[in-house]
């Protein structure tokens, strides 16, 4: 620093510090590669609010659903994994809306993914109705929890390459959904040796659907923009009328309709002696409902 730098400090007035000089936070600042609307490469600092938060909220309700089933209240910890996968849904598409998708949300939405699909389901359900069933109970939780992990890993993995008109393998959230919908039909009632095994079955086969190669519709061919026939609407209302009858048991019958329809369907063409349809077709989709070039922030 120049000698009038240092004069300057010594009778306490402000000096403007240089680049080298500047006092930096003890959290590095992210910086990313993105395409600007010119089409040319531009290094970005910082990330974007809104998507972000929300996101956030999807992990904090799957961090509240595994702290609730700790504490036995299994009602509320199979509401904030639904919670979950409605703020899941909704960021992608408020990031794509608002033009603030980034790499950096990709990431963080699959790791929050993980949390509120992956490690939330099994643990409230092992609190619920596999602790009785002892170190079978856990290795049916941890086998969900790791099929999740697998799921998410081999999804990133191939974004771009499948198509988005179906997942391969059932969606982790639809997993979780039928977790947790089948804890919140039975929350109150007393889990014996025999319920503990049929959770534990339900569990391992949602585990090991995650990671199969069943064709699941993915529902993003709908263009939820342009209009509809007016029954549509009817059949809208008709679902929520439904499902204010009896939540928990309602959702359980969906999420396991739109589960067995993958092996269904599979049945159905090899009985038919149809090829399976290849699914290295094109873009893919994320875990909730994004497309890859233009997901969450930039997934789920």
């Amino acid at each position: 620093m120049s000698d009038k730098g240092e004069e300057n400090r010594e009778r306490g007035e402000e000096v403007p510090r240089t680049s080298a000089e500047e006092i930096r936070l003890p959290v590095d600042e992210h910086v990313e590669e993105e395409v600007s609307a010119s089409g040319k490469k531009v290094r970005a600092r910082g990330v974007y609010l809104l998507p972000n938060l929300i996101t956030t909220g999807a992990l904090f309700s799957g961090f509240y659903a595994i702290v609730a089933g700790m504490g036995g209240n299994f009602e509320a910890a199979a509401i904030a994994i639904f919670a979950a996968m409605i703020l899941d849904g909704l960021d992608g598409r408020v990031a794509r809306l608002t033009d603030t998708q980034s790499a950096f949300g990709v990431q963080y939405d699959s790791l929050s993914d993980m949390v509120s699909f992956g490690l939330a389901p099994a643990l409230v359900v092992f609190s619920w109705g596999l602790g009785p069933l002892g170190k079978l109970g856990w290795a049916a939780a941890f086998l969900y929890a790791a099929c999740a992990a697998l799921r998410l890993a081999r999804f990133n993995t191939q974004v771009g390459t499948v198509d988005k008109g179906v997942f391969i393998g059932l969606a982790s959230p639809t997993a979780a959904a039928i977790v947790a919908s089948m804890v919140w039909a039975g929350h109150d009632a007393d889990v014996g040796m025999g319920l503990g095994i049929v959770a534990a079955l339900v569990t391992v086969a949602a585990g090991l659907l995650m990671v199969s190669n069943f064709r699941y519709t993915s529902f993003k061919t709908l263009d939820f923009k342009g209009r509809v026939p007016f029954v549509m609407m009817l059949a809208v209302i008709l679902i929520f009328s439904l499902v204010t009858i009896d939540p928990p048991r309602v959702l359980l019958a969906l999420a396991v309709v739109y589960t067995l329809s993958g092996p269904a369907i599979w049945l159905w063409r090899v009985t038919r002696g149809r090829k399976p349809v290849p699914a290295l077709a094109g873009k893919s989709g994320d875990e909730s409902g994004r497309e890859s070039d233009d997901s969450d922030q930039g997934q789920k």
